[in-house]
């Protein structure tokens, strides 16, 4: 089950997130989620664990709880939608016939 991982603190690393989660089961990966043009951490990550039932575990002991300073927010990541957000929905424009 991958999860999200949210209001992290920039000083938070992977190994950091690793351990923590790694207490309620086994953890295949951890993914903080870094700015494309500055390469710095946006505060948050994805963890995926290999085992529902110890996802689980880890949103219930974990949510709401503090990590290097903050309290971070911990729940099942939504699978991301097409098109990536953006403007949707057609241009607006003056008030000529099609």
């Amino acid at each position: 089950m991958k999860l999200y991982v949210g209001n992290l603190s920039f000083n938070t690393t992977q190994d950091a997130l690793q351990a923590e989660f790694a207490t309620h089961g086994e953890v295949e990966e951890v993914n903080i989620i870094t700015d494309r043009m500055t390469g710095r951490p946006r505060g948050f990550a994805f963890v995926s664990m290999k085992d529902d039932s110890a996802a689980n575990a880890a949103i219930e002991k974990l949510n709401g709880t503090e990590l290097d300073g903050r309290t971070i927010v911990v729940n099942e990541a939504r699978p991301r939608t097409e098109g990536g957000g953006g403007r949707g929905g057609r241009g607006g424009g003056g008030g000529g016939r099609w």
